[in-house]
């Protein structure tokens, strides 16, 4: 059984909402959960939507424990890191990471950000060994759908300088071990109507030829 934890970043909800506001990357997710869903069989899943349960920043407290020994952890410290644990705890158990994430002024949301600080910690998903950063998360897979107000930024586009999105988050991932990243990218979603149901069903061809030719 392939076990999958699906985190939401959109500060918009989801396209089953009652409102013409509803969120791209969301509805993308949604897709790539139905074609795994179904070439998978059975799968468990966890969700955490950073935007309907936010994650607070890393204070004080927090880095703190992040660099203590575990013999010298005080009941503060394991305060102050315990969210930190239950989100790294739903990544060691996930073999299916699949990520729902908009840009925002040419970056990842700062609820992303925040999800990120919390996991990415010393000792827990990655080591620094003989000068060396090493990825502790192996063995997993991560599924990332991407959304742009605007188009021209993938494929060497007019604006695939201005994306520190899917770079940065690539690079998170592989930075914590999961080196299996596939993306999938919708553009234009602030443009006329019938450009975004252009865009939205040309997204919707990758990811069906992505699962015909075998992926799951």
């Amino acid at each position: 059984m392939t076990h999958m934890l699906r985190i939401d970043a959109s500060s918009r909800p989801g396209p089953d909402a009652a409102t013409s506001e509803a969120s791209f990357s969301r509805g993308l997710a949604d897709q790539v959960q139905r074609h795994l869903e179904r070439t998978l069989g059975q799968v468990t899943l966890t969700e955490r939507d950073l935007v309907e349960a936010p994650i607070p920043h890393i204070d004080n407290q927090t880095i703190a424990g992040f660099y203590t020994p575990a013999d010298q952890m005080t009941t503060e410290l394991q305060s102050a890191t315990a969210l930190s644990d239950a989100l790294i705890d739903e990544v060691e158990q996930a073999d299916i990471l699949l990520i729902s994430c908009p840009i925002y002024n040419f970056g990842v949301p700062s609820a992303m950000k925040a999800w990120i600080d919390h996991v990415v910690r010393i000792g827990r998903t990655f080591a620094y060994e003989n000068g060396e950063f090493r990825g502790l998360l192996e063995n997993k897979r991560a599924i990332v759908a991407y959304s742009y107000g605007a188009p021209g930024y993938s494929d060497d586009g007019p604006l695939s300088s201005y994306d520190f999105m899917r770079p940065y988050l690539t690079m998170i991932l592989n930075f914590i071990g999961i080196s299996d990243v596939q993306g999938f990218v919708l553009e234009g979603t602030t443009g006329d109507p019938q450009d975004v149901a252009a865009a939205q069903a040309g997204a919707k061809k990758q990811i069906e030829e992505y699962f015909a030719g075998g992926a799951s």
